[in-house]
């Protein structure tokens, strides 16, 4: 397994390589997780002063044969980050090893297990696109307007994203949300065959939305903006 450290808009002195490469333990990160292909470590920092207890940022991300694995923290120093989202890292790997196995007892597939089972399941990268579509993008001039990112001539696109995704129940979408970090998920219903998205409301509880087509609906009529509010 390869461990890639690399600095967004900051350089990566080698001494916290090589505290990297000690503090991430191989053999406990493959115990929880024996598919896995590799681990990125992206360090950032924040200059404004005003952040200056949260100016490090570290940004892991786990590749493996199964939905991607992402924490991330912040903190005083990259150290202190790092620490932070090892420790998050661990409770994911934690939670979706001891899920595998409870599905094991049922005889139901993980999600870790569906590549090794459907034929010409996609491999996906850290941002969810296949190699294909990771390197079409890199043929695209890109660039930067303020803090957005232009691709092309225009119109005006901060970031298009196109993913290959088998249709799965509201429960392994809510799981695969929590294990990538985010406060929501799109995902095919299983049941409905139609796009929808989980997202986290308040405290504990979540919203879900589904996506109806019809073929009849004018095309001036009003899309989902804003729903993520209610």
């Amino acid at each position: 397994m390869d461990i890639v450290v690399k600095g967004r808009k900051t350089e990566v002195p080698e001494r916290f390589r090589k505290h990297v490469a000690e503090k991430l333990k191989l053999e406990k990160i493959q115990k929880l997780d024996g598919k896995v292909i590799s681990l990125d470590v992206e360090v950032s920092k924040e200059h404004n002063p005003r952040q200056a207890d949260r100016c490090d940022r570290v940004e892991i991300t786990l590749h493996s044969r199964g939905p991607v694995i992402r924490a991330e923290a912040a903190a005083a120093d990259p150290y202190a980050a790092l620490d932070l989202a090892t420790g998050k890292l661990e409770a994911r790997l934690r939670k979706q090893h001891d899920k595998r196995h409870d599905r094991r007892g049922n005889g139901r597939l993980s999600a870790a297990e569906v590549v090794d089972v459907v034929p010409g399941v996609a491999q996906l990268n850290s941002t969810g696109e296949t190699a294909a579509q990771e390197a079409a993008a890199d043929a695209v001039p890109t660039t930067m307007v303020g803090s957005l990112r232009v691709q092309g001539e225009g119109p005006l696109v901060v970031r298009e994203k196109n993913h290959v995704a088998a249709p799965m129940t509201l429960d392994q979408a809510l799981y695969e949300m929590e294990l990538v970090g985010h406060d929501f998920y799109l995902f095919v219903d299983s049941d409905s065959k139609e796009p929808s998205v989980v997202y986290r409301r308040h405290a504990y509880d979540y919203g879900v939305i589904h996506l109806r087509t019809d073929p009849l609906a004018e095309s001036e009529a009003g899309g989902a903006g804003g729903a993520l509010g209610g």
